[in-house]
Protein backbone atom coordinates (compact mmCIF):
# COMPACT_ATOMS: atom_id res chain seq x y z
CA UNK A 1 0.00 0.00 0.00
CA UNK A 2 1.58 3.14 -0.86
CA UNK A 3 1.91 6.19 1.55
CA UNK A 4 0.18 9.37 0.31
CA UNK A 5 -0.23 13.03 2.15
CA UNK A 6 -3.94 14.63 3.42
CA UNK A 7 -4.42 15.39 -0.45
CA UNK A 8 -3.52 11.91 -1.31
CA UNK A 9 -0.57 13.60 -2.75
CA UNK A 10 2.99 11.23 -2.69
CA UNK A 11 5.65 12.06 -0.28
CA UNK A 12 8.24 14.56 -1.44
CA UNK A 13 10.89 11.25 -0.56
CA UNK A 14 8.88 9.28 -3.38
CA UNK A 15 8.93 11.86 -5.65
CA UNK A 16 12.92 12.81 -5.68
CA UNK A 17 13.06 8.66 -6.92
CA UNK A 18 11.53 9.24 -9.73
CA UNK A 19 13.15 8.75 -13.20
CA UNK A 20 13.14 11.92 -14.26
CA UNK A 21 14.27 13.17 -11.27
CA UNK A 22 17.30 10.74 -10.35
CA UNK A 23 18.08 12.21 -14.13
CA UNK A 24 18.16 15.89 -13.75
CA UNK A 25 20.54 15.56 -10.54
CA UNK A 26 22.59 13.59 -11.88
CA UNK A 27 22.53 15.87 -15.22
CA UNK A 28 23.39 18.34 -12.84
CA UNK A 29 26.12 16.93 -11.22
CA UNK A 30 27.95 16.28 -14.31
CA UNK A 31 27.48 19.94 -15.56
CA UNK A 32 28.84 21.24 -11.76
CA UNK A 33 31.66 18.99 -12.76
CA UNK A 34 32.57 20.05 -16.31
CA UNK A 35 31.59 23.74 -15.01
CA UNK A 36 34.52 22.92 -12.56
CA UNK A 37 37.08 21.98 -15.04
CA UNK A 38 35.95 25.22 -17.47
CA UNK A 39 38.39 27.94 -17.72
CA UNK A 40 37.27 30.81 -15.42
CA UNK A 41 38.17 33.80 -17.38
CA UNK A 42 36.61 35.48 -20.37
CA UNK A 43 38.98 35.37 -22.89
CA UNK A 44 39.75 31.73 -22.47
CA UNK A 45 36.06 30.98 -22.45
CA UNK A 46 35.60 33.23 -25.42
CA UNK A 47 38.62 31.07 -27.27
CA UNK A 48 36.64 27.98 -25.95
CA UNK A 49 33.78 29.05 -27.55
CA UNK A 50 35.08 29.86 -31.07
CA UNK A 51 37.73 26.94 -31.41
CA UNK A 52 35.46 23.95 -29.94
CA UNK A 53 33.04 23.74 -32.99
CA UNK A 54 35.66 24.32 -35.12
CA UNK A 55 37.34 21.10 -33.82
CA UNK A 56 34.04 19.42 -33.67
CA UNK A 57 33.04 20.45 -37.04
CA UNK A 58 36.75 19.32 -38.66
CA UNK A 59 36.39 16.20 -37.22
CA UNK A 60 33.34 15.34 -38.58
CA UNK A 61 34.69 16.40 -41.76
CA UNK A 62 37.51 14.19 -41.70
CA UNK A 63 35.92 11.43 -40.50
CA UNK A 64 33.39 11.37 -42.99
CA UNK A 65 36.21 12.21 -45.82
CA UNK A 66 38.50 9.40 -44.45
CA UNK A 67 35.09 6.96 -44.17
CA UNK A 68 33.84 7.87 -47.16
CA UNK A 69 35.81 9.60 -50.43
CA UNK A 70 39.23 7.70 -49.23
CA UNK A 71 38.08 4.76 -48.46
CA UNK A 72 35.95 4.70 -51.27
CA UNK A 73 38.22 6.27 -54.12
CA UNK A 74 41.08 3.75 -52.33
CA UNK A 75 38.75 0.77 -53.22
CA UNK A 76 38.09 1.28 -56.61
CA UNK A 77 41.48 1.56 -57.65
CA UNK A 78 42.24 -1.24 -55.73
CA UNK A 79 39.76 -3.17 -57.60
CA UNK A 80 41.01 -1.73 -60.91
CA UNK A 81 44.58 -3.12 -60.48
CA UNK A 82 43.56 -6.45 -59.02
CA UNK A 83 41.38 -6.53 -61.90
CA UNK A 84 44.63 -5.94 -64.20
CA UNK A 85 46.38 -8.77 -62.75
CA UNK A 86 43.52 -11.26 -62.90
CA UNK A 87 43.82 -10.52 -66.48
CA UNK A 88 47.22 -10.26 -67.10
CA UNK A 89 47.27 -14.02 -65.03
CA UNK A 90 44.08 -15.45 -67.43
CA UNK A 91 46.37 -14.40 -70.61
CA UNK A 92 49.77 -15.86 -69.56
CA UNK A 93 47.37 -19.10 -68.44
CA UNK A 94 45.68 -18.99 -71.80
CA UNK A 95 48.37 -18.01 -74.66
CA UNK A 96 51.01 -19.89 -75.00
CA UNK A 97 52.74 -18.34 -78.31
CA UNK A 98 54.70 -15.99 -75.93
CA UNK A 99 57.09 -18.22 -74.05
CA UNK A 100 59.37 -15.45 -73.09
CA UNK A 101 56.38 -13.22 -71.61
CA UNK A 102 57.89 -10.34 -73.92
CA UNK A 103 53.88 -9.31 -75.79
CA UNK A 104 52.84 -9.47 -71.87
CA UNK A 105 55.46 -7.61 -70.43
CA UNK A 106 55.22 -4.56 -72.92
CA UNK A 107 51.27 -4.46 -72.76
CA UNK A 108 51.22 -4.50 -69.45
CA UNK A 109 54.26 -1.36 -69.04
CA UNK A 110 52.32 0.45 -72.16
CA UNK A 111 48.69 0.00 -71.08
CA UNK A 112 48.11 -1.40 -67.77
CA UNK A 113 51.36 1.17 -66.06
CA UNK A 114 53.02 -1.62 -64.03
CA UNK A 115 55.78 -4.54 -64.53
CA UNK A 116 55.11 -7.83 -64.49
CA UNK A 117 58.34 -10.52 -64.16
CA UNK A 118 58.41 -14.14 -63.80
CA UNK A 119 59.89 -15.77 -60.90
CA UNK A 120 61.43 -19.54 -60.51
CA UNK A 121 59.70 -21.83 -58.00
CA UNK A 122 56.56 -21.74 -55.94
CA UNK A 123 57.07 -20.74 -52.61
CA UNK A 124 56.40 -17.19 -51.16
CA UNK A 125 57.97 -15.06 -48.91
CA UNK A 126 56.65 -14.74 -44.93
CA UNK A 127 53.66 -11.93 -44.45
CA UNK A 128 54.81 -9.01 -43.82
CA UNK A 129 53.94 -7.08 -40.62
CA UNK A 130 50.48 -5.56 -41.29
CA UNK A 131 50.75 -1.74 -40.16
CA UNK A 132 47.94 -0.66 -37.71
CA UNK A 133 46.54 1.64 -39.72
CA UNK A 134 46.10 0.87 -43.43
CA UNK A 135 43.87 1.95 -45.77
CA UNK A 136 45.75 0.27 -49.00
CA UNK A 137 47.00 -3.06 -47.31
CA UNK A 138 43.43 -4.33 -46.26
CA UNK A 139 41.44 -2.86 -49.38
CA UNK A 140 43.78 -3.86 -52.13
CA UNK A 141 44.28 -7.78 -49.95
CA UNK A 142 40.43 -8.26 -50.15
CA UNK A 143 40.51 -7.20 -54.14
CA UNK A 144 43.08 -9.38 -54.79
CA UNK A 145 42.17 -12.33 -52.72
CA UNK A 146 38.13 -11.47 -54.36
CA UNK A 147 39.71 -11.37 -58.14
CA UNK A 148 42.82 -13.72 -58.44
CA UNK A 149 41.80 -16.92 -56.05
CA UNK A 150 45.57 -17.93 -55.94
CA UNK A 151 48.02 -17.36 -52.85
CA UNK A 152 49.51 -14.22 -52.87
CA UNK A 153 51.83 -11.97 -50.85
CA UNK A 154 51.60 -7.60 -51.11
CA UNK A 155 54.70 -5.41 -49.23
CA UNK A 156 52.49 -2.12 -49.00
CA UNK A 157 54.36 -0.79 -46.11
CA UNK A 158 57.69 -0.42 -47.77
CA UNK A 159 58.99 3.18 -48.14
CA UNK A 160 59.19 3.82 -51.52
CA UNK A 161 56.03 4.87 -54.07
CA UNK A 162 56.30 1.02 -55.01
CA UNK A 163 53.52 -1.55 -54.36
CA UNK A 164 55.01 -5.31 -55.37
CA UNK A 165 52.50 -8.07 -55.55
CA UNK A 166 53.44 -11.97 -56.08
CA UNK A 167 51.21 -14.54 -57.04
CA UNK A 168 51.43 -18.69 -57.24
CA UNK A 169 51.38 -19.92 -60.99
CA UNK A 170 51.79 -23.69 -62.28
CA UNK A 171 55.07 -22.66 -63.78
CA UNK A 172 56.03 -20.04 -61.40
CA UNK A 173 55.44 -16.30 -59.45
CA UNK A 174 53.79 -14.01 -60.54
CA UNK A 175 55.30 -10.60 -60.22
CA UNK A 176 53.61 -7.49 -60.29
CA UNK A 177 55.69 -4.04 -59.23
CA UNK A 178 53.21 -0.76 -59.77
CA UNK A 179 52.50 2.73 -58.47
CA UNK A 180 51.22 3.51 -54.96
CA UNK A 181 49.33 6.01 -56.69
CA UNK A 182 47.37 3.34 -58.82
CA UNK A 183 46.08 1.60 -55.80
CA UNK A 184 45.77 4.26 -53.43
CA UNK A 185 44.66 7.92 -52.96
CA UNK A 186 47.86 9.16 -52.26
CA UNK A 187 46.67 13.16 -52.31
CA UNK A 188 44.43 12.76 -50.18
CA UNK A 189 46.38 14.42 -47.36
CA UNK A 190 46.24 17.66 -49.48
CA UNK A 191 42.59 18.03 -47.81
CA UNK A 192 43.73 17.50 -44.29
CA UNK A 193 46.60 19.89 -44.93
CA UNK A 194 44.39 22.53 -46.66
CA UNK A 195 41.32 21.92 -43.58
CA UNK A 196 44.06 22.37 -40.87
CA UNK A 197 46.16 25.26 -42.07
CA UNK A 198 42.96 27.39 -43.15
CA UNK A 199 41.96 26.32 -38.99
CA UNK A 200 45.02 27.87 -38.22
CA UNK A 201 44.81 31.14 -40.18
CA UNK A 202 40.51 31.49 -38.89
CA UNK A 203 41.93 30.76 -35.68
CA UNK A 204 44.76 33.38 -35.53
CA UNK A 205 42.22 36.05 -36.61
CA UNK A 206 39.90 34.66 -33.86
CA UNK A 207 42.36 35.14 -31.31
CA UNK A 208 43.48 38.65 -32.49
CA UNK A 209 39.67 39.82 -32.67
CA UNK A 210 39.05 38.63 -29.51
CA UNK A 211 42.04 40.28 -27.74
CA UNK A 212 40.83 43.42 -28.91
CA UNK A 213 37.46 42.94 -27.81
CA UNK A 214 38.10 41.30 -24.60
CA UNK A 215 40.78 44.53 -23.83
CA UNK A 216 38.47 46.97 -22.98
CA UNK A 217 36.82 44.80 -20.50
CA UNK A 218 40.20 44.20 -19.04
CA UNK A 219 40.59 47.66 -18.62
CA UNK A 220 36.75 48.66 -17.19
CA UNK A 221 37.79 45.75 -14.81
CA UNK A 222 41.04 47.38 -13.95
CA UNK A 223 39.51 50.93 -13.58
CA UNK A 224 36.85 49.97 -11.21
CA UNK A 225 39.31 47.88 -9.33
CA UNK A 226 41.64 51.06 -9.15
CA UNK A 227 38.66 53.00 -8.18
CA UNK A 228 37.35 50.69 -5.23
CA UNK A 229 40.72 50.42 -3.65
CA UNK A 230 41.12 54.28 -3.78
CA UNK A 231 43.83 54.29 -5.95
CA UNK A 232 44.33 56.85 -9.03
CA UNK A 233 42.18 55.61 -12.07
CA UNK A 234 44.29 57.29 -14.61
CA UNK A 235 43.19 58.19 -18.04
CA UNK A 236 40.19 55.96 -18.80
CA UNK A 237 38.40 56.08 -22.08
CA UNK A 238 35.03 54.01 -23.09
CA UNK A 239 36.00 51.48 -25.96
CA UNK A 240 34.95 48.55 -27.43
CA UNK A 241 31.84 47.29 -29.07
CA UNK A 242 28.65 48.86 -27.96
CA UNK A 243 27.94 46.89 -24.90
CA UNK A 244 30.99 47.48 -23.56
CA UNK A 245 31.26 51.00 -23.82
CA UNK A 246 27.78 51.85 -22.54
CA UNK A 247 29.37 50.03 -19.10
CA UNK A 248 32.20 51.95 -19.32
CA UNK A 249 29.96 55.21 -20.26
CA UNK A 250 27.96 53.96 -17.47
CA UNK A 251 31.54 53.87 -14.63
CA UNK A 252 32.25 57.15 -15.71
CA UNK A 253 29.55 58.68 -15.15
CA UNK A 254 28.90 56.78 -11.47
CA UNK A 255 32.75 57.71 -10.76
CA UNK A 256 32.23 61.26 -11.26
CA UNK A 257 28.91 61.76 -9.48
CA UNK A 258 30.65 59.86 -6.22
CA UNK A 259 33.83 62.28 -6.71
CA UNK A 260 31.13 65.24 -6.82
CA UNK A 261 29.42 63.91 -3.85
CA UNK A 262 32.44 63.55 -1.75
CA UNK A 263 33.41 66.99 -2.71
CA UNK A 264 30.48 68.46 -1.94
CA UNK A 265 30.29 66.68 1.78
CA UNK A 266 34.18 67.60 1.99
CA UNK A 267 33.24 71.26 1.20
CA UNK A 268 30.22 71.06 3.53
CA UNK A 269 32.18 69.51 6.23
CA UNK A 270 34.63 71.85 6.17
CA UNK A 271 32.32 74.92 7.12
CA UNK A 272 30.17 72.88 9.48
CA UNK A 273 34.27 72.59 11.00
CA UNK A 274 34.99 76.18 10.63
CA UNK A 275 31.61 77.09 12.46
CA UNK A 276 32.14 74.64 15.16
CA UNK A 277 35.52 75.37 15.96
CA UNK A 278 34.72 79.39 16.03
CA UNK A 279 32.07 78.23 19.03
CA UNK A 280 34.78 76.57 20.77
CA UNK A 281 37.08 79.43 20.45
CA UNK A 282 34.98 81.76 21.95
CA UNK A 283 34.26 79.65 25.15
CA UNK A 284 38.17 78.66 25.35
CA UNK A 285 38.51 83.14 25.32
CA UNK A 286 35.63 83.41 28.00
CA UNK A 287 37.15 80.62 29.81
CA UNK A 288 40.30 82.13 29.87
CA UNK A 289 38.58 85.27 31.29
CA UNK A 290 37.27 83.55 34.39
CA UNK A 291 39.37 83.30 37.71
CA UNK A 292 40.83 79.91 38.57
CA UNK A 293 38.95 77.73 40.40
CA UNK A 294 37.35 74.45 39.82
CA UNK A 295 34.44 75.49 37.80
CA UNK A 296 36.78 76.31 35.37
CA UNK A 297 39.15 73.77 35.32
CA UNK A 298 35.78 71.35 34.93
CA UNK A 299 34.33 73.56 32.21
CA UNK A 300 37.91 73.24 29.80
CA UNK A 301 37.84 69.76 30.58
CA UNK A 302 34.46 69.70 28.48
CA UNK A 303 35.89 71.99 26.25
CA UNK A 304 38.75 70.38 25.91
CA UNK A 305 36.28 66.56 25.19
CA UNK A 306 34.18 69.06 22.91
CA UNK A 307 36.99 69.42 20.66
CA UNK A 308 38.44 66.03 20.74
CA UNK A 309 34.71 64.56 19.92
CA UNK A 310 34.53 67.19 16.87
CA UNK A 311 37.59 66.04 15.24
CA UNK A 312 36.51 62.30 15.57
CA UNK A 313 33.26 63.08 14.26
CA UNK A 314 34.31 65.01 11.40
CA UNK A 315 37.52 62.49 10.43
CA UNK A 316 34.76 59.70 10.52
CA UNK A 317 32.15 62.06 8.34
CA UNK A 318 35.39 62.69 6.12
CA UNK A 319 36.88 59.16 5.74
CA UNK A 320 39.98 60.71 4.33
CA UNK A 321 38.73 60.37 0.73
CA UNK A 322 40.31 63.35 -0.80
CA UNK A 323 44.01 61.86 -0.01
CA UNK A 324 45.59 60.52 -3.43
CA UNK A 325 47.04 56.87 -3.06
CA UNK A 326 50.72 57.08 -3.53
CA UNK A 327 53.54 54.14 -2.92
CA UNK A 328 54.04 53.49 0.37
CA UNK A 329 56.33 52.05 2.81
CA UNK A 330 54.89 49.71 5.08
CA UNK A 331 57.97 48.92 7.13
CA UNK A 332 58.59 52.15 7.74
CA UNK A 333 54.96 53.22 8.52
CA UNK A 334 54.55 50.29 11.38
CA UNK A 335 57.89 51.26 12.36
CA UNK A 336 56.65 54.87 13.02
CA UNK A 337 53.20 53.93 15.03
CA UNK A 338 55.66 51.64 17.03
CA UNK A 339 57.97 54.51 17.64
CA UNK A 340 55.48 56.59 18.61
CA UNK A 341 53.63 54.30 21.30
CA UNK A 342 56.74 53.40 22.72
CA UNK A 343 57.80 57.25 22.96
CA UNK A 344 53.73 57.26 25.33
CA UNK A 345 54.99 54.94 27.42
CA UNK A 346 54.15 51.70 26.00
CA UNK A 347 55.11 48.20 25.22
CA UNK A 348 54.83 47.10 21.74
CA UNK A 349 56.31 44.55 19.44
CA UNK A 350 56.32 45.02 15.60
CA UNK A 351 57.65 43.14 12.50
CA UNK A 352 57.31 43.17 8.86
CA UNK A 353 57.65 40.51 5.57
CA UNK A 354 57.26 40.60 1.98
CA UNK A 355 57.48 43.82 -0.23
CA UNK A 356 57.07 46.98 2.24
CA UNK A 357 55.99 48.83 -1.09
CA UNK A 358 52.23 49.21 -1.46
CA UNK A 359 50.42 52.33 -3.28
CA UNK A 360 47.60 53.68 -0.57
CA UNK A 361 46.57 56.72 1.14
CA UNK A 362 49.45 56.70 3.63
CA UNK A 363 47.99 59.12 6.14
CA UNK A 364 44.37 57.50 6.18
CA UNK A 365 46.35 53.91 6.25
CA UNK A 366 48.52 55.10 8.83
CA UNK A 367 44.91 56.32 10.93
CA UNK A 368 43.83 53.08 10.56
CA UNK A 369 46.58 50.90 12.06
CA UNK A 370 47.12 53.85 14.55
CA UNK A 371 43.46 53.67 15.56
CA UNK A 372 43.84 49.15 15.86
CA UNK A 373 47.41 49.66 17.68
CA UNK A 374 45.51 52.50 20.26
CA UNK A 375 42.74 50.17 20.82
CA UNK A 376 44.85 47.36 21.58
CA UNK A 377 46.98 49.66 24.41
CA UNK A 378 43.97 51.24 25.88
CA UNK A 379 42.70 47.65 26.86
CA UNK A 380 46.16 45.40 27.24
CA UNK A 381 49.90 45.76 27.96
CA UNK A 382 51.42 44.41 25.87
CA UNK A 383 50.76 44.54 21.75
CA UNK A 384 52.29 42.98 18.92
CA UNK A 385 52.17 44.62 15.52
CA UNK A 386 52.80 42.41 12.43
CA UNK A 387 52.43 42.82 8.68
CA UNK A 388 52.85 40.29 5.25
CA UNK A 389 52.76 41.67 1.93
CA UNK A 390 53.13 38.12 0.01
CA UNK A 391 50.58 36.25 -2.57
CA UNK A 392 49.00 39.70 -3.53
CA UNK A 393 47.43 40.22 -0.18
CA UNK A 394 48.82 42.73 2.59
CA UNK A 395 48.08 41.44 6.02
CA UNK A 396 48.63 43.35 9.08
CA UNK A 397 47.67 42.29 12.33
CA UNK A 398 47.73 43.52 15.79
CA UNK A 399 47.44 41.29 18.92
CA UNK A 400 47.12 42.22 22.73
CA UNK A 401 46.60 40.36 25.91
CA UNK A 402 43.60 42.40 26.64
CA UNK A 403 40.64 41.37 27.96
CA UNK A 404 39.34 40.35 24.53
CA UNK A 405 35.52 40.99 22.80
CA UNK A 406 33.08 38.37 23.42
CA UNK A 407 32.18 36.85 19.95
CA UNK A 408 28.92 37.64 19.42
CA UNK A 409 29.93 41.45 19.86
CA UNK A 410 32.90 41.61 17.57
CA UNK A 411 30.87 42.81 14.82
CA UNK A 412 29.19 44.95 16.72
CA UNK A 413 31.99 47.34 17.93
CA UNK A 414 32.42 48.28 14.15
CA UNK A 415 29.37 49.85 14.52
CA UNK A 416 29.61 53.65 14.79
CA UNK A 417 29.20 55.14 18.32
CA UNK A 418 29.13 51.60 20.04
CA UNK A 419 31.15 50.95 22.69
CA UNK A 420 31.03 47.97 24.94
CA UNK A 421 31.67 49.83 27.94
CA UNK A 422 27.65 51.10 28.96
CA UNK A 423 28.80 53.71 31.50
CA UNK A 424 30.31 56.19 28.47
CA UNK A 425 33.12 57.02 30.37
CA UNK A 426 34.97 59.09 27.81
CA UNK A 427 37.93 58.84 29.17
CA UNK A 428 38.27 55.02 29.04
CA UNK A 429 35.95 54.23 25.92
CA UNK A 430 36.42 56.75 23.56
CA UNK A 431 34.00 58.23 21.59
CA UNK A 432 33.04 54.65 19.77
CA UNK A 433 34.22 55.59 16.47
CA UNK A 434 38.22 54.14 16.10
CA UNK A 435 37.22 51.03 14.80
CA UNK A 436 34.08 52.08 12.45
CA UNK A 437 36.91 54.36 10.82
CA UNK A 438 39.40 51.91 10.74
CA UNK A 439 36.79 49.31 9.31
CA UNK A 440 35.73 52.59 6.58
CA UNK A 441 39.20 52.98 5.60
CA UNK A 442 40.38 49.38 5.47
CA UNK A 443 37.04 49.25 3.04
CA UNK A 444 38.30 52.58 1.20
CA UNK A 445 40.91 50.19 -0.02
CA UNK A 446 39.49 47.30 -1.18
CA UNK A 447 39.88 45.02 1.63
CA UNK A 448 38.07 44.83 5.54
CA UNK A 449 38.89 43.57 8.89
CA UNK A 450 38.41 41.11 11.24
CA UNK A 451 38.41 40.37 15.11
CA UNK A 452 39.50 37.12 16.21
CA UNK A 453 41.07 35.66 19.79
CA UNK A 454 44.50 36.32 20.10
CA UNK A 455 47.78 33.70 20.93
CA UNK A 456 48.35 36.52 23.65
CA UNK A 457 45.43 35.88 25.80
CA UNK A 458 43.28 39.33 23.86
CA UNK A 459 42.24 40.46 20.72
CA UNK A 460 42.93 40.23 17.52
CA UNK A 461 42.54 42.72 14.79
CA UNK A 462 43.24 41.41 11.47
CA UNK A 463 43.30 43.61 8.26
CA UNK A 464 43.46 42.41 4.65
CA UNK A 465 43.95 44.76 1.46
CA UNK A 466 44.75 43.54 -1.80
CA UNK A 467 48.14 44.43 -3.03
Amino acid sequence: MTDTGPDGAQPARLLRDTPVIRARLAWRRFARRIADHMPKGLYARSLLIVVLPMLILQSVVAYVFMERHWRLVTGRLSEALARDVAAVIDVVETWPQDPNWRTIRSIAERDLGFTVTLLPGSTLPPPMPKPFFSLLDSALSEEIEARVHRPFWIDTVGASDLVEIRVVLQNGILRVIARRSQAYASNSHIFLVWMVSTSLVLLTIAVLFLRNQIRPIQQLADAAESFGKGRPVGDFKPRGAREVRRAGEAFAVMRRRIERQIEQRTTMLAGVSHDLRTVLTRFRLQLALLPDGADREALEIDVGEMQAMLEAYLAFARGEGEEEATPTDLRELLRAIAQDAERAGFEIEHGFTGAPTLTLRPNAFKRLIGNLVGNALRHGEKVDLRGDHSAGWLTITVDDDGPGVPEDERDNVFRPFYRLDQARNQDEGGTGLGLAIARDIARSHGGDITLEASPLGGLRAVVRIPG
